[in-house]
């Protein structure tokens, strides 16, 4: 899936009408396959990008367009539709306590399901194997008959990526899905995420407090600092010195010295790439 977004504002539901919007004209194109990270401290806004993207928030300002529609002037029934291509996994799964791992990994793939389909796997799962595959690459599958309330908050987390693979969504939104993982699991989780999106095709925007693992694994790093875009650009060309002005309000974010591949042959950092609209 193809995104435009041209000077985009909106403002977290928890916001004040009197504070600046959260997201302040941001501007981005990604196309379709694209793997791009987010960066930036706690409150930059990265997750209400996410949500604007998803369509689950509107936005004040500006343009956004996704495989060339403006899904805010669709009808109530194509939006719903435009929505069932978009797969939005939040840092926090929204997983039912009582059901079954399997049964909220099909969940997934309602958008793909006709009514009676989905009626039926709520008593029997139409699609075991495809989900005990998808957990499998969580390392995960023993748990695929569990009850969700009896995972930990790590493996419920993974639960929440691995219906990613259930999903016929073409574009992934990721937020923090390595924040309840060691780091073995975490490092399993983005290169699970990474190789099946790219044999899929899938456009992925993952939101990211890692930043080593986001430039390891991105080619493309947007940082988002206090709602605005301070630089969008190949991971390569991001230096210690742009990492450092992003995060120069919450340093310990950082995760101590910005250090980036290569770092110590690079040429003198240059200044953050900030981007304006009129």
């Amino acid at each position: 899936m193809q995104i435009h977004a041209e000077c985009i504002s909106a403002r977290h539901p928890a916001s004040r009408k009197d504070q600046p919007a959260t997201l302040q004209s941001v501007s981005l194109d990604l196309h379709s396959g694209e793997q791009v990270a987010i960066i930036g401290a706690s409150g930059a806004g990265k997750t209400t990008l996410l949500h604007v993207l998803a369509c689950a928030l509107p936005i004040e300002s500006g343009q956004l367009q996704l495989d060339d529609v403006d899904p805010w002037q669709l009808s109530t029934a194509k939006l719903q539709s435009l929505r069932g291509r978009l797969y939005l996994a939040p840092q926090v799964p929204p997983l039912p306590p009582r059901q079954r791992v399997v049964t909220s990994l099909l969940a997934g793939n309602l958008p793909a399901m006709g009514f009676f389909r989905s009626l039926r796997s709520l008593f029997y799962p139409v699609d075991i194997a495809g989900a005990d595959a998808a957990l499998q690459r969580f390392d995960l599958s023993e748990k695929l008959f569990e009850r969700v309330d009896r995972l930990s908050g790590g493996e419920r987390q993974r639960v929440g990526l691995a219906r990613a693979l259930m999903s016929p969504a073409t574009l992934w939104l990721i937020d923090e899905p390595l924040s309840a993982l060691d780091p073995t699991r975490s490092e399993m989780a983005i290169k699970t995420l990474t190789e099946e999106a790219r044999a899929r095709n899938v456009t992925l925007v993952a939101t990211l407090h890692q930043v080593e693992t986001a430039l390891k694994y991105f080619d493309r790093i947007i940082g988002l600092q206090n709602g605005v875009l301070e630089f969008d650009l190949p991971s390569a060309d991001v230096t210690p010195a742009m990492l450092q002005a992003l995060y120069r309000n919450h340093p310990e974010e950082l995760g101590g010295p910005a250090v980036v591949p290569d770092a110590l042959d690079s040429p003198p950092a240059s200044a953050p790439v900030v981007m304006h609209c009129r």
